[in-house]
């Protein structure tokens, strides 16, 4: 796949939630979530004319923060009507600076930001669905609208919003690019052995998700 050229018509950069919040210094900091800024940046001044945001947007008493569970810690799981939910510390939240889309990120081509998480009973790390993989976040639509095949994805982290959102854009029929090195993960321990972010990375390649580095791009 070295030397691939998006087509700006059918190809479109994704940013998953790249937010302070999510970096260090954060409420929820991904290992070294800051080094995607500068990859980000080349690909919104170079190879990509368009390209859409996520922003991870909490109310201050969303069900997925461990401090609306007494007794339970960050990282627990919890059960939720819509499946196992880990809990998070109490990140993004509304209005508040980290939550923004971090001011380095160069925004002349996004041309739309999509906030999620916004209903307390439910998380959400996809871009299209909530975590419940029914509630649609209108992502879907607003891509078929504009002839949109193929998505390459940037942002964090790998093994959750990212992941999450590869997953579903593949099964809705679009083609998937991860950029790796515009990616930073969290690694959670899996109790069967391993980690998140190894296991995101077989289960989206068995979906036929492709893996890039940004240095292939142009």
């Amino acid at each position: 796949m070295a030397g691939m050229v998006p087509d700006p018509e059918t190809d479109m950069l994704g940013l998953i939630d790249v937010q302070p919040t999510f970096m260090p210094g954060g409420e929820l900091p991904v290992p070294e979530g800051d080094a995607v800024l500068p990859v980000i940046a080349r690909l919104l001044e170079g190879p990509f004319r368009h390209a859409f945001a996520t922003q991870d947007w909490h109310p201050a008493d969303h069900l997925s923060f461990a401090s609306q569970h007494p007794g339970r810690a960050p990282y627990d799981s919890v059960a939720m009507p819509y499946g196992p939910q880990t809990l998070w510390p109490d990140h993004a939240v509304q209005g508040s600076a980290n939550a923004a889309l971090h001011p380095a990120l160069p925004q002349g081509r996004i041309e739309m930001i999509l906030r999620k998480g916004f209903r307390r009973e439910v998380d959400s790390y996809s871009a299209f669905f909530e975590n419940d993989h029914r509630t649609p976040t209108g992502l879907e639509g607003w891509l078929r609208a504009r002839g949109v095949r193929r998505l390459f994805l940037a942002g964090l982290a790998t093994d959750f919003c990212v992941a999450w959102s590869a997953e579903d854009a593949a099964r809705l029929g679009f083609g998937v690019v991860v950029i790796e090195d515009a990616c930073r993960g969290i690694g959670l321990p899996l109790p069967e052995g391993g980690t998140t972010l190894e296991a995101a990375r077989r289960r989206l390649g068995g979906m036929g998700v492709a893996f890039l580095r940004s240095e292939a791009i142009g």
